[in-house]
């Protein structure tokens, strides 16, 4: 444990979890700040337990310290209960390792993975002393820098941000620390450093960008300020993943956290193109982890851990190549250690009951499938690629393995969808109830019978999918869906058997405003803050009241961002970036979704969506359907 902390007993017997402030868990890297070039804070906007069970931070954590002129450290959100007492005596924001003040560094890079963090972003900066504005800061301050998934639209914050890193961090840290060595040694001004960093592959300074609106508010163009400036910014890419490092010493947690296991990251990307999953397109192409690198990095993650349990993480495991292969390793070498395996995102028609039977050995814990949609229909809207036929055979194939608890994900507010589509979720379910009697015999049925539960949440359009194009429903029309779904789910023969749940409403039309957002929100995230706004992810912390006021002070009407109809060539404002799929391939998914017409996934046929130009995972091994190799 640190020796020197920045809060003192008193307060850190006041507060809850007071582990989360005090830093020194097993891993945790401190150098000699004396000896390093480069400070970096690396901030999840999020609470402790959230921001240490994402795998992104521990790799470019370990990817960072890897090198020696590099120190990196963590910051995460104060709970409410520690920012008050630290806005009360004015104490600065720290790291965890150093329990430096964070305005001491050179850069606090934010990962932004979710809209609603948004305002935990301004508590950070507020908390440290740091300028929230990008314009208003010099050298004194550290460069803010972003990256995640909602770097791909970053536009509603931009205000904030020095510079974003879009795509795979593997790739450009080690120039852009360079960059920045050379400019201090130099003595540049901060603004040629940050025209220099734009020169950077994936590298976005959105100070370097002007924006200009049509007499509607759509975007008229985002052009850049200078002709030395990228008009466009393509996103990085790892292409080749077995090579790319991966920490195999992550940080132990004093506390449970939401992932307290290791985590094997297997592959990236997913081939099935489900039309509203911004993650399958952001991530294409599909790359894979090769089965020998990944058995090396689980042993080594479990000697330096000691964690109990092995997640193998992917946007669709069944999909993984190597699936078999691995996990017989991994029942292996678990079995001996008394380590549990976890095999999260698989597919109910990819069902592998042999291997399940195999982890769930003694303990049947529940299993989790994700239909997204209650007829068959709507599942070819969405390209989800799964029959009825599919969904029940592998529901009855675990039934018989012993498992009798199954958890099912839909989504509700889908483009095209009725009342048909709706009330079919509680059929789908009633059916996978009734498979359960009619596989299982009744003098083999365990005890508490068959547990079904459902779980729906509300449809957000998110840019880089076929539905950016899409509008998204009201709360009200939100709140009667669920209705609806409930009552059908209640008419039911087995309702007895089935558990309904569903997302808040009002926080799924705030994170629809910000997912297709723009500049013009910067004035709504800044005055909603100063309004006392935080931790809007949190539904007890969520004050949606305060939000509808902002907007109206703001002169913005929230509905624009959601509810309306975009025309085919409207320029969104995420269009100057690359996200590696092509727009005209978007669109025809678009097109496609209106028919209900189902796209083959990525290894049945290449649907040169663009992502062939990167030359690895599958796309060089799938023909464009006249016998070459697709690179559109």
């Amino acid at each position: 444990m640190n020796e020197r902390l920045a809060l003192s007993d008193e307060i850190l017997l006041s507060v809850s979890k007071p582990e989360r402030y005090i830093g020194g868990e097993v891993n945790s890297v401190v150098k000699d700040k004396d000896d390093v070039k480069v400070r970096f804070a690396f901030c999840f906007p999020d609470v402790y337990e959230i921001g240490m069970s994402h795998i992104g931070i521990q790799i470019l954590y370990g990817l960072f310290n890897e090198m020696e002129d590099v120190w990196c450290e963590r910051v995460y959100s104060p709970w409410t209960d520690l920012d008050l007492v630290m806005r009360e005596k004015n104490i600065p924001l720290f790291t965890l390792e150093s329990q430096d003040p964070v305005r001491e560094f050179d850069f606090l890079g934010f990962t932004l993975q979710y809209e609603l963090c948004y305002t935990n972003i301004l508590q950070v900066l507020d908390l440290s002393g740091i300028p929230l504005k990008a314009s208003d800061r010099t050298w004194d301050d550290p460069v803010v820098l972003g990256g995640g998934p909602c770097t791909y639209n970053p536009e509603p914050v931009t205000d904030f941000f020095d510079i974003f890193y879009i795509g795979e961090g593997e790739t450009q840290y080690r120039n852009l620390f360079d960059t920045y060595i050379r400019a201090r040694e130099e003595g540049v001004s901060r603004e040629e450093f940050l025209k220099r960093c734009a020169q950077i592959p994936g590298l976005y300074v959105p100070s370097l960008y002007e924006v200009t609106y049509n007499d509607d508010f759509t975007i008229h163009a985002v052009t850049p300020v200078s002709a030395d400036v990228p008009a466009v910014i393509e996103k990085e890419l790892c292409t080749d993943l077995s090579n790319t490092y991966y920490p195999t010493k992550p940080v132990v947690p004093f506390i449970q956290v939401v992932q307290d296991r290791v985590v094997l990251e297997i592959m990236r990307g997913c081939i099935r193109g489900c039309r509203f999953c911004q993650a399958g397109q952001l991530y294409r192409p599909t790359r894979e982890r090769d089965p020998k690198v990944l058995m090396q990095q689980a042993m080594e993650l479990l000697d330096s851990t000691g964690h109990e349990e092995i997640s193998l993480s992917s946007l669709s495991s069944s999909d993984y190549t190597g699936l078999k292969e691995l996990v017989d390793f991994l029942i292996d070498e678990c079995n001996k250690r008394h380590v549990n395996i976890s095999l999260p995102s698989l597919r109910i028609d990819a069902f592998a009951l042999d291997i399940m039977s195999k982890i769930q050995d003694i303990k049947k814990t529940s299993l989790t499938f994700a239909p997204e949609a209650g007829s068959q229909r709507m599942r070819d809207v969405i390209n989800k690629g799964l029959t009825e036929e599919d969904i029940l055979h592998g529901a009855t194939e675990a039934f018989k393995g012993g498992w009798q608890k199954v958890k099912l994900y839909f989504m509700l507010g889908l483009p095209f969808e009725t009342d048909e589509d709706i009330l079919g979720i509680g059929d789908i379910a009633n059916k996978i109830a009734a498979a359960y009697f009619e596989a299982v015999p009744k003098e083999e049925r365990k005890s508490g019978s068959v547990d079904i539960n459902v779980s729906t949440s509300f449809f957000v359009p998110k840019p880089f999918t076929p539905f950016q194009w899409a509008p998204m429903d009201v709360p009200e029309a939100f709140a009667e869906k669920a209705g609806l779904c409930k009552h059908g789910i209640r008419s039911q023969l087995n309702q007895k058997r089935i558990h309904y749940q569903w997302h808040e409403t009002d926080q799924s039309m705030l994170e629809g405003v910000f997912a297709r957002g723009d500049r013009r929100l910067n004035a709504v995230v800044l005055k909603a803050y100063e309004n006392g706004c935080i931790y809007d992810a949190w539904s007890e912390t969520y004050r949606h009241d305060i939000w509808m006021k902002t907007f109206e002070e703001c002169g913005i009407d929230p509905t624009f961002y959601t509810t309306r109809v975009r025309e085919d060539d409207e320029i969104f404002p995420w269009d100057h970036i690359d996200c590696g799929v092509s727009r005209e391939f978007l669109l025809r998914e678009w097109k496609n979704a209106q028919r209900s017409a189902v796209t083959p996934n990525c290894r049945e046929r290449c649907s040169a969506c663009g992502a062939g130009r990167y030359s690895c995972g599958c796309c060089p091994t799938n023909s464009n359907g006249d016998g070459g190799v697709c690179h559109s």
